[in-house]
C-alpha cells in the first residue's frame, strides 16, 4: 500500500545501481530525474499502490468467498435467507479491500451488524469485520477501524452470544488493529532502508565522478607544467639551430629538421590532449531540468540568467537546481517552486524556494543531497544557505563567484 510523490526525474541517471526492487513503476519524480521514460529506483517512496494483477484480484475474491462460506456455515439453522444475504454480501465486500479499504470497512461493518441482529450468530460472524479492520489499519486508518470494531462489538453484546464472546471478539479486533499497524511500520521501514541504500549508491557514484574530474585536472596541470615545457624547449632549440644553419648558408641536417617537425607535432597533440582532460563534461542547462519538472506535474517559475557562465559555475548551478527540485517534489510535497538566477558584483545568486510542508519549528538536518550541494558550492569558493522558511516552505540560496576561473587558477598555484 504505497503512496506517491512527484519527485525523481530531476537528476540525470548515472551508472545503473546494484540495488534493485521488483515491480517499480515510473513516477513523475522519476521522469524529472532521468529526463526520459526510463524506470528508476529512486522514486519508490510514498507512491500510490501499483495496479493489482488479475492473479491478485482472483486471490482476493477467493479469500472473500472462503470467509463468507465460514460465516454462513456457522449461522444458526433458523436464520432465514435475508440473514444469509447480509452475511454473504458483507463477506464478499472484502474482495475490494485493496482499492477501497475504508469503504469495505463501512459496508462490512454495517452488513454484518445487521446480520447479527437478524440471526444472533456466534463469534464467526465477526471474521469479515476483523479482516476489514486489519486492512484499514495497515494503510493508516486505525481510528476508523477502532470505531467500526467498537460499533460491531456493541451490537454483538446486545444481540449476540453474550459478554464472554464479546470480550473474545474484542481481543480479536485488538490484534487486527495492532498487526495492521505493525505491517504498516514494517513496510515504511523497508522503503526507508531502500531509499537510504539508493542515496548512498548515488552519492558514491557522484563522488567517484568528481574525483575522476579532479584527477584529470591534476594530470593536465602536470603535463602542462612539465612535459609541455620540455617539448617547447626542444622545439625552440631545434628552430634556432635550423635558423642559424640557414643563415650561415650551411646545409641543415635532416635529423635537425625531423626534430623540429616532431616537436611541433608533439606540441599540437599534447595541446589537444590537455583540452580533453580539462573538459568537465556536458553540463545540463537549468531550463532543461525545469522543463522536465514541469512535465512531471510540478509548477515551476524560472527567472534565468542571460549572461555566459564558466563551465564550472554552470555545472554547479545545474546540480543545485536539480537537487532542489527533487527535494521539493519528493520530500516537501510542494505545489509551487520559484527558481531565480541573478548576478550582482561578480556573484551569481541561485535562489530556489517552494511552498512545501517544511516546518521552521521542527528540527532540520541536511540529507546527503544537500551535503553534496554544499561541497560543490564550497569547491568554487561560494556559500550556501538552506532550510525551512519562517512563513513555511523551504529555501535554498547559493552565492557563486563568476570569476571562478581566476579563483581556480590561484588555488591550483597555491597547491
Amino acid at each position: 500500500m504505497r503512496g506517491s510523490c512527484p519527485a525523481a526525474r530531476i537528476r540525470d541517471g548515472c551508472a545503473s545501481t546494484e540495488v534493485r526492487v521488483r515491480d517499480v513503476r515510473v513516477s513523475p519524480e522519476a521522469r524529472i530525474r532521468e529526463g526520459s521514460a526510463v524506470t528508476v529506483d529512486d522514486a519508490r517512496l510514498n507512491r500510490p499502490q501499483p495496479p493489482v494483477t488479475w492473479r491478485g484480484r482472483v486471490g482476493d475474491a477467493v479469500l472473500a468467498v472462503v470467509v463468507g462460506a465460514l460465516v454462513i456455515a456457522s449461522a444458526p439453522p433458523a436464520a432465514g435467507w435475508p440473514a444469509f444475504a447480509l452475511a454473504g454480501a458483507g463477506s464478499l465486500a472484502l474482495a475490494a479491500y485493496r482499492p477501497a479499504p475504508r469503504a469495505v470497512l463501512v459496508v462490512t461493518t454495517l452488513l454484518l451488524s445487521a446480520y447479527v441482529v437478524l440471526a444472533e450468530p456466534g463469534a464467526a460472524s465477526a471474521l469479515p469485520v476483523v479482516g476489514a479492520v486489519h486492512t484499514a489499519s495497515r494503510v493508516g486508518h486505525r481510528v476508523p477501524g477502532a470505531v467500526a470494531a467498537a460499533g460491531f462489538l456493541a451490537v454483538f453484546a446486545v444481540a449476540g452470544e453474550g459478554l464472554n464472546t464479546t470480550l473474545l471478539l474484542a481481543g480479536w479486533f485488538l490484534c487486527a488493529n495492532v498487526t495492521g499497524l505493525a505491517d504498516q511500520n514494517w513496510q515504511a521501514y523497508l522503503r526507508q532502508t531502500e531509499q537510504r541504500a539508493l542515496d548512498a549508491e548515488r552519492t558514491r557514484e557522484e563522488v567517484a565522478r568528481r574525483r575522476a574530474g579532479e584527477e584529470r585536472l591534476r594530470i593536465a596541470r602536470e603535463l602542462h607544467d612539465s612535459l609541455t615545457h620540455s617539448i617547447a624547449v626542444v622545439k625552440l632549440q631545434a628552430g634556432v639551430a635550423v635558423h642559424l644553419a640557414r643563415k650561415r648558408g650551411e646545409e641543415v641536417p635532416p635529423a635537425l629538421l625531423a626534430i623540429q617537425e616532431a616537436s611541433g607535432e608533439a606540441m599540437r597533440e599534447l595541446r589537444a590532449t590537455l583540452v580533453v582532460l580539462r573538459e568537465p563534461g556536458p553540463a545540463g542547462r537549468v531550463k532543461e531540468v525545469v522543463e522536465r519538472a514541469r512535465a512531471a506535474g510540478l509548477s515551476v517559475t524560472l527567472t534565468d540568467y542571460d549572461g555566459d557562465l564558466p563551465d564550472e559555475v554552470q555545472h554547479t548551478v545545474y546540480r543545485i537546481v536539480q537537487e532542489s527540485l527533487t527535494n521539493a517534489a519528493r520530500h516537501a510535497r510542494a505545489s509551487e517552486v520559484t527558481v531565480q538566477l541573478t548576478a550582482d558584483e561578480g556573484q551569481l545568486e541561485v535562489r530556489v524556494e517552494d511552498d512545501g510542508r517544511a516546518d521552521p519549528v521542527a528540527g532540520f538536518e541536511p540529507g546527503i543531497g544537500l551535503t553534496g550541494m554544499r561541497e560543490r558550492v564550497a569547491a568554487l569558493g561560494g556559500t550556501l544557505e538552506c532550510g525551512p522558511k519562517d512563513e513555511g516552505g523551504f529555501l535554498v540560496r547559493a552565492q557563486l563567484p563568476l570569476s571562478v576561473r581566476e579563483m581556480t587558477a590561484r588555488t591550483s598555484e597555491a597547491q
